[in-house]
């Protein structure tokens, strides 16, 4: 995946010593992804737009188990027709949650690496779902 990312890069193993802040690290993400952990306060070095910043930021602040559409997204950052390309854009799936952001009807929508990574995040550390396809209120899923 890293390879079709980086394509004109040459990815190699990472050199010893690690950081000393990269076995917290990767606790952090195992937590979250176990559910036992609901925010991810990791160091980032991303390149962005303004507005790519701005719904990125405001995608952080969906607590963890709701969901938005994409028009709420789009209402609350003050943009229209613009959030899925800025999710589109996201190459940090975990600490910026675009699987938070569906269509208003309740289906997925899109995802940058696709609907069933998406569903698998909703339902395994997220959402919980019984099966049933999901219904938006207010922000969340029931």
């Amino acid at each position: 995946m890293l390879e079709k990312e980086y394509p004109a890069e040459q990815l190699v193993a990472m050199s010893k010593p690690y950081h000393p802040d990269f076995q917290k690290w990767t606790e952090a993400l195992n937590d979250y992804l176990a559910g036992t952990r609901w925010h991810l306060d990791l160091p980032l070095d991303i390149r962005a737009t303004a507005f790519q910043i701005r719904v990125w930021n405001y995608l952080q602040s969906i607590p963890y188990g709701e969901v938005q559409s994409y028009a709420e997204v789009a209402a609350g950052v003050g943009k229209p027709n613009a959030v899925a390309r800025a999710c589109a854009a996201n190459r940090v799936a975990l600490v910026i949650p675009c699987q938070r952001v569906i269509r208003g009807t309740g289906e997925l929508g899109g995802y940058r690496w696709g609907l069933a990574r998406k569903r698998a995040l909703l339902d395994r550390r997220e959402l919980r779902w019984s099966g049933q396809p999901p219904v938006l209120t207010r922000g969340s899923l029931t």
